[in-house]
């Protein structure tokens, strides 16, 4: 038994060091091959940490080992541009001037429901408002919104009253939303109302929302 206390203790301490030397304060901050890492350490250790046949420094290899060439391959990255891009990606561009870039969100595998969380996650709530919208290799989404748009008050956003309207998105990607239409207030006749208005269908439709105010946007598929 406390052969076991000690052995677990020391592997606890020993991965709690090995995540510090990756200079990660969290795992949000981690790229996809350091999370890998951090995952592949837990799994080795756990394996010491059960079995108490297994000689400790057995054990303590491989952690070693992994966390020896996460050093290296850290160093290498940051001195090899193309070996960093290999292994870390690139940052993509999901809003460009202000529009869509359809191809890099399917590759990027972020969905229109998705660009807009992330974007509600940065405080911004009208898609107009964004000039250029930038998936880092992290996950974390930057924002830079057009000039007009860079101040939260409803002053410098020009707008009547003095509110703001969120915007429901009412097609995603050629789908309809019936809870958010249900939610904005209007329904499925009124949809293709608007639809038909535009000489579109709803699987033409990468992107449709509407506000409180009425104010209708709509995004057109992208032909391939």
């Amino acid at each position: 038994m406390t052969v076991s206390l000690i052995r677990t203790v020391l592997l606890y301490i020993l991965l709690i060091v090995a995540v510090r030397l990756m200079g990660k304060r969290q795992v949000a901050e981690m790229e996809p091959a350091e999370f890998v890492v951090t995952m592949l350490l837990a799994d080795l250790a756990s394996v010491p940490m059960q079995d108490n046949g297994l000689p400790l420094l057995s054990g303590l290899v491989p952690i070693f080992t992994i966390l020896g060439m996460e050093l290296i391959v850290a160093v290498l990255t940051a001195r090899f541009v193309p070996l960093r891009r290999v292994l870390c990606g690139r940052p993509s561009i999901l809003i460009r001037n202000g529009s869509i870039d359809q191809r890099a969100m399917e590759t990027s595998r972020v969905s229109a429901e998705e660009l807009f969380q992330k974007l509600r996650e940065k405080d911004v709530f009208d898609l107009r408002a964004v000039k250029y919208a930038i998936l880092e290799t992290d996950g974390e989404l930057s924002v830079l919104p057009y000039p007009k748009y860079q101040s939260v008050t409803a002053g410098d956003l020009s707008l009547p009253g003095g509110k703001a309207d969120l915007p429901f998105p009412l097609i995603s990607g050629g789908m309809i939303l019936p809870h958010n239409l249900k939610d904005a207030g209007y329904d499925k006749t009124w949809l293709d109302r608007e639809l038909r208005s535009r000489g579109l269908r709803d699987k033409d439709v990468y992107l449709m929302t509407v506000d409180r105010a009425g104010t209708v946007l709509v995004i057109r598929k992208e032909k391939r």
